[in-house]
């Protein structure tokens, strides 16, 4: 189990870092809310490993069976090692060479949210949310760390939940009299 969870988290991790990287960099030039969409068709893409991967674990290691359970801790296990991949780069991205970062987003969400219509009371009490929300991110590493492992984690677990219940493959039942496979259940 080891061996395909490493091999398919790392590669599911490389993905997620490469296109994060690609996609950070032209996140301005192409829009915050085009960055997010293409971010997120990023982890769909990525995550298709899931599926690889217990496909793998079920065809190699279960001799064509696997349960349930074991399928979503196979998957959940490659969406943590990718994850903790992704989190890694966007920490050295974030602090090395895009430390302005959050202040460009928090522009643009400024202006998104000035721009909603919403009464002005109710703006500013967002405003200030996501103000005390980005001092948090900034100042406290276990923070930022938190709020990006949360960002790929919910697609990771939709992708891992539905590659486990397309994947299961249960053993034949043995008939207790005869040891032939029961092929009524």
């Amino acid at each position: 189990m080891k061996r395909v969870v490493l091999t398919f988290g790392l590669i599911a991790g490389a993905i997620l870092t490469a296109m994060m990287s690609i996609n950070v960099v032209f996140a301005e030039k192409i829009g915050f809310d085009r960055a997010v969409v293409v971010g997120y068709t990023t982890m769909v893409l990525a995550f298709l490993l899931v599926f690889f991967g217990i496909k793998s674990y079920r065809d190699t290691v279960g001799a064509g069976h696997i349960s349930f359970l074991r399928a979503m801790s196979i998957g959940l296990l490659i969406v943590a090692i990718a994850s903790v991949i992704y989190v890694v780069t966007w920490e050295i991205i974030y602090f090395n060479f895009m430390p302005d970062f959050i202040e460009k987003y928090m522009a643009h969400a400024t202006q998104e949210l000035r721009n909603s219509g919403k009464p002005p009371a109710q703006i500013e009490e967002e405003i200030q949310y996501m103000n005390k929300m980005m001092t948090l991110y900034k100042n406290n590493i276990l923070v930022n760390f938190a709020f990006t492992f949360v960002e790929p984690l919910p697609v990771g677990v939709i992708m891992t939940f539905i590659s486990a219940l397309i994947l299961r493959r249960r053993k034949p039942r043995e008939s207790l009299a005869t040891g032939i496979p029961d092929l009524q259940n």
